[in-house]
C-alpha cells in the first residue's frame, strides 16, 4: 500500500496551488500517494489537474483584500479573529483526515493549521520575512510562531546571493530547521513560434483580482498586437471570449497554460512569487503590474533583476 501524503495549499488566489502541482507530481513518481486539501478556487484547480487522486475541503480563511491600500492593515486586524476561528478548525479538520486516511506525512503550503504531531509535517513559504511596513518586526514573529510547529520549513528558492525572493526568503537567525528546495515550476520551456504579442496573467484575493483585471481590460483596448487574457477564474467549464484582437479565457489548464506562455513574446502579470518561478523558468520579457488604492504601478521584470518603470 502506497504511504499517503497531505498535500494542502493556501486558497490565496492560484499561486500556493500551482506550485504544488510539480511537488504532487513527484510524491506520485516516487511512490506515495498524494492527497489533495484545500478550498476555493485552489481546490478547484487541482481537481481539474488531478482527477484521479482524492481530494478534500478544508475550512477556509476567506481571505479578501480591502479595496483601498490604506485601510489594508485595519482589514487584517478586522478579520484576524475570523482567521484565527479558521485555522483553529483547519488543525482540527486535519488532525481527524489524519487519523481517518492513514495520512503518513503532510506538505503544508502556508496554511497554518494544516499539521498533526503524529506525523512529519513540512511547511511552504517565501516569506521567512513578511514584510509589512512599520509592523515587520510582529508580523515576521506571527509568522514564525506558527512555522514552529512544524517539522521544517521549505522555501522554494535558491540559498545564495542569486535568488529570486530576495529579502522575503532570506532571513538571519532564523531557528527553524529551513531547507532551499530550489524555484519550483510546473512548466518547461520549448521552443515555438511566438504568436501572441501580449499574455496577461491575473490571479490573486478578490477584490484586487477583479480591479486589475477592468483596468487592463480597458488599457489593451487600444493595443495593436494580439492579446491573451487569462482571467485566473476556475471554473467547472473553460469559456473564451473574443472582443476584437483580445481573446479571453476564464481559466487555463497547466498544459495549455505553459503552451500559450511559451507562445507569448510578452507577459503582463501580477506579481506573486510562483509567477516570478514560472516566469524565470521560461526566460520570458514580462511587466509586473499591482493595484493598489486607486493606483495601478508596473514592473518590467526580468529574471533576477527588476526595475521600476514609471
Amino acid at each position: 500500500m502506497k504511504r499517503r501524503i497531505l498535500v494542502a495549499p493556501l486558497n490565496w488566489g492560484l499561486g500556493h496551488a500551482t506550485r504544488c502541482i510539480p511537488i504532487i507530481k513527484e510524491l506520485y513518481a516516487h511512490g506515495f500517494e498524494p492527497i489533495i486539501a484545500s478550498d476555493g478556487v485552489a481546490l478547484k484547480l487541482l481537481r481539474k489537474e488531478f482527477p484521479e487522486f482524492s481530494s478534500i475541503e478544508l475550512p477556509s480563511y476567506d481571505v479578501t483584500y480591502s479595496k483601498k491600500g490604506a485601510y489594508f492593515k485595519l482589514k487584517l486586524i478586522k478579520d484576524s479573529p475570523k482567521l484565527l476561528k479558521a485555522i483553529k478548525a483547519e488543525k482540527k479538520e486535519v488532525k481527524q483526515i489524519v487519523e481517518t486516511h492513514n495520512i503518513k506525512g503532510i506538505i503544508s503550503d502556508n496554511r497554518l493549521g494544516a499539521y498533526n504531531k503524529n506525523v512529519p509535517c513540512a511547511f511552504i513559504t517565501h516569506q521567512l520575512n513578511v514584510l509589512s511596513g512599520g509592523t515587520t518586526w510582529l508580523s515576521t514573529k506571527l509568522h514564525e510562531q506558527y512555522i514552529s510547529r512544524f517539522n521544517e520549513c521549505w522555501v522554494p528558492d535558491a540559498e545564495g546571493d542569486l535568488n529570486l525572493s530576495g529579502k522575503l526568503g532570506h532571513k538571519k537567525n532564523f531557528s527553524i530547521p529551513t531547507k532551499y528546495i530550489g524555484p519550483i515550476s510546473r512548466f518547461e520551456k520549448t521552443e515555438v513560434d511566438e504568436t501572441i504579442d501580449l499574455l496577461v496573467l491575473l490571479s490573486g484575493p478578490e477584490p484586487q483580482r477583479s480591479l486589475l483585471e477592468a483596468k487592463l481590460l480597458k488599457e489593451v483596448e487600444n493595443y495593436s498586437g494580439h492579446v491573451v487574457v487569462v482571467r485566473g477564474v476556475p471554473e467547472k467549464d473553460q469559456k473564451i471570449e473574443q472582443k476584437q484582437r483580445v481573446t479571453l479565457y476564464n481559466f487555463m489548464t497547466s498544459k495549455r497554460l505553459e503552451k500559450t506562455i511559451n507562445q507569448s513574446k510578452l507577459v503582463l502579470s501580477r506579481s506573486g512569487y510562483t509567477t516570478i518561478m514560472d516566469l524565470a523558468k521560461l526566460e520570458k520579457k514580462l511587466f509586473y503590474s499591482y493595484t493598489w488604492t486607486n493606483r495601478t504601478r508596473v514592473f518590467s521584470k526580468t529574471p533576477l533583476n527588476a526595475r521600476v518603470c514609471t
